[in-house]
């Protein structure tokens, strides 16, 4: 037995009892006659004490050769310390130790294992490993551990059933790029990994398995942020015999009972916006409406007055600072060039200053009158002691950039605060959208998502107005999950590949199978899915991802740890049937 106990669970109640454990020593504090090491495991740290007048001379002399980080089993006796610490739960008491086995050296570590290191992040992620022993990573683990245990009891208690799906599948050219891997014993032929179980967990449904869901892997080859990583995991969701208020009604649940049991918070409200309303109060489909800010727009009130850049724009729209009237010409100028960086896009802004005294001050007073300026108070719900941030061009590009400086702002003002959940359901999605550079529509969510039953009519002649049956959770600005309403019969699906561009023969190569199970009685059917490492963040009470993962692969998508992607020999090239230029 390596230990009786663990260093986090001895007490003053476990008094003069001999006891072993072990673990990674911490510290050392040598003063020639008395050694004190802290160990260190999982659970905790507890203090050691060698004594050369109560510690055997042998033991004393191995306590003098140990290092930072070595692996160490003692014995020995449960005494109460002098002096005690008070921020840890073991401070109370330290072991008097009667026997020492080394069970492994150590090389001094490339940084300090402590909760504040001294490591940069580069270099905790060669050595992550190392990086898991440090509290603040340990006890994200552990606390994403105790979101997903959640998960799986939540929907195990409401019948759903945990079923695998394949992870080597078939390429389709709808979503991000696939990751491919070729088959040695099929020539020139590849699977894909699942950029999620979609056309599976449908296929579950047309086998009557009526609830089901998955925590799952899925690979997406696409460009990296610190809220992506090139493998994410999914908790993956569908049900049989459902319309779109069942399933909300479901997630909205097991939101509920996370924020709840994993944050000790009650919230009651979730609710409904359309994309239409998203996207013209805040310019994305995912707000957040923990703080106000909403959009203005200032069409009618600002055309017509001698500004050529308002009078040619698509959209004039702004949002009212709170309190930004006190800004000074350098700190608005400072905020002209923030919106003007690539990253944003904006060509300038036009401000207006609502002082206190209820007059106005902006930096187009030569073409607006204080009575234009009252205006656009009013439309963007702005108070004396606000700014008011106007920006203006084509309707997309302008709501996109109008959202960024939103939520600058709100992280500068400290609006954006992690002990606040504000969950939305954003429904009503677009069906199509049209992609500029293939000339063609493709599918907002996916090409298997149900129409509005309303709009089918519309597919024929404005298929860009069609609605789908969609809804994304929405929660402190960040989608969690997403879902729909699914095709669930032969001729509706093939109608929308035709749509999205699809031959017969494509649609047939591609996803025949989907289409053959069809014809054999499937159910209406819907599901969801959340990204599981963006929803443990967020309840972790942040918005990075990468901390959250046990062994994350860094911006470029890249294991700096284990040195991957990386190349294979030629001989494995010629097994895949694969020819490569080698370097």
């Amino acid at each position: 037995m390596y230990r009786s106990h663990t260093n986090g669970e001895l007490r003053l109640s476990h008094q003069q009892e001999t006891v072993t454990l072990a673990g990674w020593v911490q510290k050392i504090r040598d003063k020639g006659f008395m050694i004190w090491v802290d160990l260190r495991d999982r659970y905790g740290i507890t203090q050691l004490i060698f004594d050369e007048e109560r510690t055997p001379a042998t033991v004393m002399e191995k306590a003098k050769s140990l290092g930072r980080e070595f692996v160490i089993q003692i014995k020995g006796k449960v005494i109460e310390r002098e002096s005690k610490n008070a921020n840890i739960p073991t401070g109370e008491i330290e072991i008097l130790v009667e026997e020492l086995e080394v069970l492994n050296k150590a090389l001094v570590p490339p940084f300090t294992i402590e909760d504040k290191t001294d490591g940069g992040e580069d270099l905790r992620m060669k050595y992550r490993y190392l990086d898991i022993r440090r509290n603040p990573v340990k006890n994200k683990l552990v606390f994403r551990h105790k979101v997903t245990m959640e998960v799986r009891n939540f929907l195990s208690n409401q019948n759903f059933v945990e079923v695998e799906t394949p992870y080597l599948i078939k390429s389709t050219p709808e979503g991000a790029r696939d990751f491919v891997v070729p088959s040695r014993m099929n020539e020139g032929q590849f699977y894909a990994l699942p950029q999620s179980p979609q056309t599976f967990k449908q296929l579950l449904m047309v086998g009557g398995m009526d609830k089901y869901f998955q925590i799952v892997k899925c690979f997406r080859d696409e460009d990296l942020r610190a809220d992506r990583q090139p493998e994410f995991t999914q908790i993956d969701c569908e049900m049989a015999f459902v319309e779109q208020e069942d399933i909300l009604d479901i997630f909205e649940n097991l939101t509920r009972h996370l924020l709840k049991e994993i944050n000790g918070v009650k919230v009651e409200k979730f609710p409904r916006m359309t994309y239409d309303d998203a996207m013209r109060k805040y310019g994305n489909d995912k707000p957040d409406i923990r703080f106000g800010m909403e959009f203005g727009e200032l069409n009618e009130v600002t055309k017509h007055k001698d500004f050529k850049i308002f009078n040619e724009a698509d959209l004039v729209v702004g949002i009212a600072v709170p309190d930004g009237a006190k800004y000074s010409r350098k700190e608005i100028d400072k905020l002209i060039d923030w919106v003007k960086r690539p990253q944003v896009g904006a060509l300038g802004m036009v401000y207006a200053k609502y002082n206190e005294d209820g007059t106005f001050k902006s930096s187009v007073d030569k073409f607006y009158e204080e009575e234009d300026l009252k205006q656009w108070a009013e439309k963007t719900n702005a108070k004396p002691g606000d700014l008011i941030c106007v920006l203006s061009g084509e309707k997309n590009k302008v709501r996109a950039q109008l959202s960024a400086l939103r939520m600058e702002m709100a992280e500068r003002l400290g609006l954006r605060k992690a002990n606040e959940f504000a969950p939305l359901w954003v429904v009503d999605f677009p069906l199509l959208e049209w992609d500029e550079e293939t000339e063609r529509y493709h599918a907002m969510h996916h090409p298997f998502t149900s129409p509005k039953v309303e709009d089918i009519p519309l597919l024929a002649t404005a298929p860009g107005k069609v609605k789908a049956n969609a809804y994304d959770l929405v929660l402190n600005g960040n989608e969690i999950g997403g879902g729909s309403i699914r095709i669930h019969d032969k001729e509706t699906q093939a109608t929308m590949f035709d749509y999205l561009g699809f031959s017969e023969e494509e649609a047939k190569a591609q996803f025949g199978f989907l289409m053959d199970a069809f014809q054999y009685g499937a159910p209406p059917h819907g599901g969801l899915a959340f990204g599981l490492d963006r929803l443990v963040a967020i309840l972790g009470g942040q918005e990075t991802i990468r901390d959250f993962i046990a062994f994350p692969k860094n911006n470029a998508g890249r294991d700096v740890m284990i040195d991957a992607p990386a190349k294979i020999d030629e001989e494995q090239l010629k097994e895949l049937h694969l020819k490569v230029e080698l370097e």
